[in-house]
């Protein structure tokens, strides 16, 4: 059995007390891999951001807002799990500086300078030495190249390539690529199917052989 930590849903940047950056991602894939990694038997960890969905009762779940509470929190957990399932939507950017009122309107255009927040599972694939990162990569084109760039980049085990169209849906559609630019498998269908393949992969090339990449 392993102690897997899964990283799930959005983050918050705010700009004033009540604005701040997000995205549209609902937590449902992240939901669905707990879920998954639950029935093979294995324990598991949640940081999520803010969502809506209810995780499995025999899931460990710790509630963040901020992608620098994501990194935080899932630094401390990393040290006690096995692996990580990198399947949160942190927020990249975070404003300059964070308004302590609210911004008035003022008719006139609003200019916002962002800077680029600390990327969550980079982090952890860094410290990881014998435990394996498995990352996400969401993106609008040139899908498999631009996820085995961030697989590299990243220093994952394996990457999770999926488009734009899985976040706040029900559904999803993957392929699974491995360091080499091997597809592993290609799963799509309702999350909960997708997240069984996406764990089938994980258990047999990293959980079962032992096989984390320590590059």
């Amino acid at each position: 059995m392993a102690r897997i930590l899964i990283t799930s849903g959005p983050t918050r940047q705010y700009l004033d007390p009540v604005r701040y950056l997000t995205n549209a991602s609902s937590g449902r894939m992240g939901g669905a891999l707990a879920a998954a990694a639950l029935d093979l038997g294995h324990a598991v960890t949640v940081v999520s951001g803010p969502v809506e969905i209810s995780y499995p009762s025999a899931v460990e779940v710790i509630p963040v807002v901020s992608t620098e509470e994501m990194l935080t929190a899932s630094r401390e957990a990393f040290e006690r799990c096995d692996g990580l399932i990198g399947a949160a939507a942190p927020c990249d950017y975070r404003p300059e500086r964070v308004q302590e009122q609210k911004i008035a309107k003022t008719g006139e255009p609003l200019l916002l300078q962002l800077l680029e927040t600390d990327d969550v599972v980079a982090t952890l694939a860094a410290e990881k030495v014998r435990r394996w990162v498995v990352g996400f990569a969401l993106e609008t084109d040139d899908h498999r190249l631009r996820a085995l760039a961030k697989l590299e980049r990243k220093r994952c085990d394996l990457m999770v390539s999926n488009s734009v169209e899985a976040i706040s849906s029900l559904e999803n559609r993957v392929e699974i690529l491995d360091p080499a630019g091997t597809v592993l498998r290609e799963a799509s269908g309702s999350k909960d199917h997708v997240a069984r393949e996406i764990l089938t992969v994980i258990q047999e090339r990293l959980i079962a052989s032992g096989k984390a990449a320590n590059r």
